[in-house]
C-alpha cells in the first residue's frame, strides 16, 4: 500500500470516530433538551449539531446555551413567526431585501447599512431587531425549500 492510501484509510477512521462521538453527543444533547424544554422534539439534528460544534463538543455548554436560545426566541417572536405588520416600516425603506441565489444555490440577501438611520427610540431599535429576525427567517427557509 503506497502513503497516499494509508493516509487516506487513517483520515477515514478519524472522520468515523469524529461522526460516532458527534452523533453520541448529539443523543445526549437531544435528551438533555428535551427533558428541559418538550418543544425541543421539533428542532432538527442539524441546529442542535451547530451549537455542540460551537461548544467543542461540550454537551453541558451547548445545551445551556441552546435552551437560553430557546426561551430567547419564545420571548422575542412568540407567534414562530414576524408578521410583516410588525416591521411595516422596515420593509418600506427596502433597508434588506431578499435577491436570488448564488452560483452553489445558496439564498442572497442584500443588507443595505447606508439606507439604516440611528434612532434612539427603543421603539425603532426593537423594529430594527425584529427586522433582522424576519430576513435571516426568510434566508433560513429559501436555504431549506432550494
Amino acid at each position: 500500500m503506497d502513503n497516499i492510501s494509508k493516509e487516506n484509510k487513517k483520515e477515514e477512521i478519524i472522520n468515523m470516530d469524529s461522526s460516532e462521538i458527534m452523533q453520541q453527543k448529539l443523543c445526549l444533547m437531544r435528551s438533555f433538551v428535551e427533558k428541559h424544554d418538550p418543544t425541543s422534539k421539533e428542532v432538527d439534528d442539524v441546529v442542535l449539531k451547530r451549537f455542540l460544534r460551537h461548544r467543542k463538543l461540550d454537551v453541558q455548554m451547548a445545551s445551556d446555551a441552546f435552551l437560553k436560545y430557546l426561551n430567547w426566541r419564545k420571548a422575542f417572536v412568540p407567534n414562530g413567526f414576524i408578521s410583516e405588520l410588525e416591521i411595516r416600516n422596515g420593509l418600506s425603506q427596502k433597508k434588506m431585501f431578499m435577491q436570488g441565489f448564488d452560483k452553489k444555490g445558496r439564498p442572497l440577501a442584500v443588507v443595505l447599512h447606508g439606507k439604516h438611520v440611528p434612532v434612539k427610540n427603543q421603539e425603532t431599535l426593537e423594529e430594527l431587531k425584529r427586522l433582522m429576525v424576519y430576513t435571516l427567517d426568510k434566508v433560513c427557509t429559501r436555504f431549506v425549500t432550494k
